[in-house]
């Protein structure tokens, strides 16, 4: 049986904004603009279903929520919405916001960025995965890319760790990898995976990305915990937006060398 939580999380967002605000929100592709009560933007952020985006900020939980995260629900007065057709579309919307207004608990895409590479390398037995402006020799390397370059670290670190740790859970990832907060370079053992996990990155660039991702599935596929399966299935997702959009620009340059 399950033990009742002594102290529960707060919940600053359900209080000031009521419980029947996140129960209405729309399950729709869009952004999303955090105010204070003078009305001032706070936070812009872009969803491909803002209903369950939303949900991630009911529960204020020091351990799972960052800091700038923590003090920025303390002062959010009210939310808006605007809607887009797609994923894309909201992302583009987003961008723009951010650049136009710059808001306060804001880092990423607020000032014109500059363009990095995802970097990687394997030595005895070690993987060596990280991010870089300028990549070093002997290493290999995808890019340039935008800011995404630092959350798709993020995210293939998480689920490689995992990955090649089976009998370890999310809680014992290194301190901050839960949280996003990643050194630009991380490293972990590979043991025998060594070649898998080049092989598996070589085809997610530049092949088949559906083979590694079905090599992460399948050695991720065994985790019972839901709050894992949770973490798991929303860095898999990034990994096959990023590359359903890479395939949907390769595609439409081919088409376009056709004319």
């Amino acid at each position: 049986m399950a033990q009742a939580l002594l102290f529960p999380d707060p919940k600053p967002l359900d209080q000031r904004l009521g419980r029947k605000f996140f129960r209405r929100a729309p399950r729709r592709p869009g952004v999303y603009l955090m105010k204070d009560a003078s009305g001032k933007v706070l936070y812009v952020g872009k969803a491909k279903d803002l209903k369950q985006r939303l949900n991630n900020y009911r529960l204020a939980n020091p351990d799972r929520m960052p800091r700038r995260h923590l003090r920025m629900v303390r002062e959010v007065s009210r939310i808006e919405f605007q809607f887009c057709a797609n994923e894309e579309a909201a992302l583009r919307r987003e961008s723009r916001l951010l650049r136009a207004l710059r808001p306060k608990f804001n880092r990423a895409g607020v000032w014109p960025g500059k363009t990095w590479f995802i970097v990687w390398r394997v030595a005895d037995a070690k993987l060596e995965l990280g991010v870089a402006e300028v990549p070093e020799p002997n290493w290999h390397r995808h890019g340039p890319l935008n800011s995404i370059a630092r959350v798709l670290h993020q995210a293939f670190c998480r689920l490689l760790w995992l990955a090649l740790n089976p009998e370890l859970s999310v809680s014992k990832l290194p301190a901050g990898w839960a949280a996003g907060r990643l050194p630009d370079s991380a490293a972990m053992n590979c043991g025998a995976a060594a070649g898998d996990v080049l092989e598996g990155l070589k085809h997610f660039f530049w092949e088949d990305s559906a083979i590694f991702l079905g090599w992460l599935g399948t050695r991720l596929g065994q985790r019972t915990s839901p709050f894992e399966r949770a973490v798991i299935a929303a860095d898999l997702e990034l990994l096959q937006n990023f590359s359903a959009k890479r395939q949907e620009r390769t595609s439409a340059t081919d088409q376009l060398a056709l004319l």
